[in-house]
């Protein structure tokens, strides 16, 4: 009998040891879902910035340069036509060679082109019967555009012929009428009609002629095509002098294209080539500029002549002038876009730098025993790659999709560099920290914060100095990231001093806490000063990274937010010089406002100031050095006017300077007020003012304004006069309010209403004669403004609302990121916290005494911080605010500078120190009864 031989177990039965990263995540699945969330997060924002920057750029871009209307954002090409019988297919030739220069960088809206052929000058009309106001005849031009019959609607007759008309009559030998063409109104308003032959003077090769076979209405007058075509739809005023004459222009057929150059002695073609300004973009905006120069007056421009076979062709644009005007206002607006993005940068930087330092303080233990079991430090930290590769990456590349799916935008390069850069800060964190914990000790370099905290100090000297000699967005250049960072470097200072100055002030607070009989408050305060002040190895209390953050979060934020509390102020400040007050009624020339508007106007809901005034532009001062001075006379009640004039910062003045001019003293000189370019030229005395309304006073100078609220250009020529029986009797028609405005905040529309009441049957200047009256509207005669519809048309910018909307955004990004390196630096002190609260708890420590010291410890880093950023936010607009242009914030031209105002650096600090002592209080009353509970029952399982 054989024994059997026991058996060897074989290689593939032997038990294999459990997968590293599989184990390690499951060990804390809580840690491992809130990395992946805070990877996802900051790769979300990451991803997002660049692309929700580059939507506000364009859709500001393409804003800008829809207001400057089809003409501005066009290309024209004209040239001689090519001889005297050419035909439409020529002019389609050469539209095919303008556009094959086209594409890549901007693209022609082909839809919308606009060309064909016009003559160069208006020809007079001389039929005796057509309507010459003043004696001078109409004028006319021809114009033959392709497919302009589908712009318009035939009411009478038919569209001039595409075919040729026979050189001459075969009778008489003259040359027949060309067919045209003219608008119903034009018609009416030169007196011609279906039928009617217009004929011009004659020219060299006889007296050209046109038949008008159509008449027609613009099927929509605001269409493009419209634009600087000519007076087509109706007929246009033209003044020689002061005399009054009628042009009309007329569209002919292609049978007429030929002979255009008989009527105006000179004909051209012309090609309107729309630029698609929806497809620009404003990061191609040097590119396009370049090719559209090129097509301007470069290489392309050389090279069109000879592909055409028009030897004279010529282009023009103002495309590249809007284009640099685009790049100054996107330059101009870039600071305050950059200021939020970068604390925010910055403040997440600091978070992921704790959550990386939280998670190897609480694995140190772990790391120190696999390098104590023969573990490499490299191998220890490649694993650490590993797990964090398997977290981090998904995260990212979902958070990167979401970002590119929900802001959809052309460059995708500065999204993914972003978000790539955040992934892998994120990656590294935890194993760069873990790296540093497992290198043996070296003896410590007292030197090394000293040199660090001077650098930071030097590098903020450099760029507040920069600042302040060349400003933030210096004319022409781009974005300096060193002067956009400014404000940063100030919080760092800012943080870093912070840093040294808090151990000492805690350990003050702490040793006078000793002295009283509660130990609530001396524990809590000592452990946040020990904390504070701990070398680097074995620290628990808070660390100067959540100092930085919170500094970030409200220095940058208190900053933007003062720049945007300028930049409102200034924006109401224009609009109110604007209206002159918070709203205005003015009348047509010096016509009076309708009896009773005034009273009823003044009495209206949200009217604090009535100030009705009369003005005339057209008087002048006699006896100044220059002699007879042309100015604008101003007669108002002093001390309303003045109201106003304090009220809108404009030319404040003593109303009692002009109180003598309410009196009825025979003789005397009425004091006015002068402006000041006109009392450069007047010296103290008396002068003769002639309004140019009739009539003629004696006037004193009582007083100089810089400007006044009527007219508040700086280099008016103004005079002030008060209201009363002095100046009434000898200006004529000053008892009669011309202008009226108010202080409050009226309703345009019930003025509107108002005013509409009563002028049941508006009167109008009486027509000239010839020509066809048209009844002015109310809104005509007499304007309403209001300040509140001005600072509606400042704000409607897109530009302001997008760096507005990106700062805000920001803002809130950075106040939830300072937030959590709080709670990360409060999670970080969990194990001792709680052993230290459950020895008290055994002890006789109350649960609210527990949260109270939690809350001691916590707080006065919160404090400091917050009254520490409200300063550094209030230094950084001191220091750095005199050197920001917001005129493109505004809207409008306003002096450089921000304003410090307590408000908006409060707010932002006060805020973000509200919302993290409301975090951190919810998390002390959460969770310190469960970690004490923990603690407590640690033996309970032994």
């Amino acid at each position: 009998m054989t024994t059997p031989r026991p058996s060897t177990p074989s290689p593939g039965s032997a038990p294999r040891p459990a997968p590293w990263i599989r184990t390690r995540l499951r060990a804390a699945p809580l840690g491992t879902l809130l990395g992946a969330a805070l990877a996802f997060v900051a790769v979300l924002l990451a991803a997002a910035l660049p692309r929700a920057q580059d939507r506000g750029a364009d859709q500001a871009l393409r804003a800008f340069l829809h207001r400057s209307g089809p003409i501005g954002t066009s290309l024209l090409a004209t040239a001689p036509p090519l001889d005297a019988g050419q035909g439409p297919e020529a002019l389609d030739t050469t539209l095919k060679g303008l556009l094959a220069r086209t594409g890549g960088d901007f693209d022609i809206v082909r839809d919308e082109v606009v060309y064909g052929s016009r003559t160069v000058k208006r020809q007079p009309l001389v039929e005796p019967e057509l309507t010459s106001p003043s004696g001078i005849p109409p004028g006319m031009s021809l114009l033959y555009v392709r497919q302009a019959e589908t712009h318009v609607k035939l009411v009478a007759g038919h569209w001039p012929a595409d075919t040729a008309a026979p050189s001459s009559d075969a009778a008489s030998g003259a040359a027949p009428p060309m067919q045209i063409a003219l608008s119903r109104s034009a018609a009416e308003t030169i007196g011609a009609r279906l039928g009617s032959v217009l004929k011009t003077s004659t020219v060299t090769g006889g007296a050209p002629s046109a038949e008008v076979v159509g008449l027609y209405t613009a099927i929509d007058e605001t269409e493009d095509f419209w634009a600087e075509l000519g007076c087509f739809n109706r007929a246009c005023e033209h003044y020689t002098g002061d005399k009054l004459s009628w042009d009309a222009d007329a569209f002919v057929g292609a049978g007429s294209l030929g002979r255009l150059d008989t009527w105006g002695r000179t004909a051209e073609d012309f090609w309107r080539l729309p630029v698609d300004v929806d497809r620009l973009r404003a990061d191609r905006l040097d590119a396009t500029s370049a090719h559209i120069a090129s097509y301007i007056a470069g290489p392309i421009a050389a090279a069109l002549p000879g592909e055409t076979r028009r030897e004279l062709l010529r282009s023009s644009s103002r495309l590249p002038e809007l284009f640099e005007e685009a790049r100054a206002r996107r330059q101009a607006a870039a600071p305050l876009a950059a200021i939020g993005p970068l604390g925010v940068a910055g403040v997440a930087f600091v978070v992921l730098c704790l959550a990386g330092a939280l998670t190897a303080d609480r694995r140190e233990a772990e790391l120190r025993l696999l390098l104590a079991r023969g573990g490499s430090r490299s191998g220890i930290v490649g694993r650490l790659l590993g797990e964090g590769a398997v977290t981090v990456l998904p995260a990212a590349a979902v958070a990167t999709s979401l970002a590119v799916l929900l802001l959809p935008t052309p460059r995708l390069a500065p999204s993914l560099l972003a978000a790539a850069a955040v992934a892998l800060l994120t990656l590294l964190a935890f194993p760069v920290r873990a790296a540093v914990l497992l290198t043996p000790p070296r003896p410590a370099a007292r030197w090394r914060r000293p040199v660090a905290e001077l650098l930071v100090l030097i590098a903020t000297g450099a760029a507040v100095l920069e600042v302040r000699r060349r400003g933030v967005a210096p004319a022409g250049a781009d974005l300096d990231p060193l002067l956009v960072a400014a404000p940063l470097l100030l919080a760092l200072c800012g943080a870093l001093l912070l840093a040294r100055l808090q151990p000492v002030v805690t350990g003050w607070l702490a040793r006078a806490a000793a002295r009283r009989s509660g130990l609530v408050g001396f524990l809590g305060l000592a452990r946040a000063a020990r904390g504070a002040g701990a070398p680097v190895r074995g620290r628990t209390g808070p660390s100067v990274l959540p100092l930085i953050a919170l500094l970030l979060a409200i220095t940058s934020g208190g900053f933007g937010a003062a720049v945007l509390e300028s930049a409102d102020s200034a924006r109401l400040g224009v609009a109110r010089l604007t209206v002159g007050g918070d709203a205005s009624i003015a009348a047509y020339g010096r016509s009076p406002l309708p009896d009773g508007l005034v009273k009823a106007a003044g009495e209206l809901p949200g009217v604090r100031t009535s100030v009705p005034l009369w003005i005339d532009h057209d008087s002048s001062v006699l006896g100044t050095a220059q002699g007879p001075t042309q100015v604008t006379v101003i007669v108002a009640e002093p001390a309303a006017y003045a109201e106003l004039s304090r009220a809108l910062g404009c030319g404040s003045f003593d109303p009692a300077l002009l109180a003598a001019g309410g009196a009825d003293s025979a003789g005397a000189p009425v004091p006015a007020l002068f402006s000041s370019g006109l009392a450069r030229q007047a010296a103290p005395g008396t002068y003769t003012l002639r309004p140019g309304s009739g009539g003629e006073l004696r006037t004193r100078v009582a007083g100089v304004i810089d400007c006044t609220p009527a007219r508040p250009a700086r280099n008016a020529a103004t005079v002030v006069l008060p209201a009363g029986p002095a100046t009434v009797a000898l200006v004529r028609g000053a008892d009669h309010a011309n202008r009226w405005f108010a202080l409050g905040s009226p309703d345009g529309k019930r003025l509107r209403a108002l005013l509409s009441s009563a002028l049941p049957k508006p009167s109008a200047p009486a027509p000239a004669e010839g020509s066809v009256p048209r009844a002015p509207s109310t809104e005509e005669l007499y304007p309403v403004r209001t300040s509140a519809e001005a600072l509606a048309e400042l704000s409607a910018d897109p530009l302001q609302r997008s760096a507005q909307r990106l700062f805000w955004a920001s803002v809130a990004g950075a106040a939830g990121f300072a937030l959590l390196a709080v709670l990360l630096t409060l999670m970080r002190t969990v194990p001792e916290r709680a052993a230290l609260l459950a020895r008290l708890r055994t002890m006789g420590l109350r649960r609210r005494q527990g949260v109270a010291l939690i809350l001691a410890e916590a707080l006065p880093q919160t404090l400091a911080a917050a009254a520490g950023g409200a300063l550094v936010a209030a230094a950084a607009v001191a220091l750095l605010g005199p050197a920001m242009d917001l005129s493109t914030l505004v809207g409008a031209s306003v002096p450089t500078g921000v304003r410090l105002t307590a408000g908006p650096v409060l707010t932002q600090a006060l805020g973000l120190a509200a919302l993290v002592a409301a975090a951190v209080l919810v998390e002390a009353a959460t969770s310190g009864r469960r970690q004490i509970t923990t603690e407590l029952r640690a033996g309970d399982q032994s």
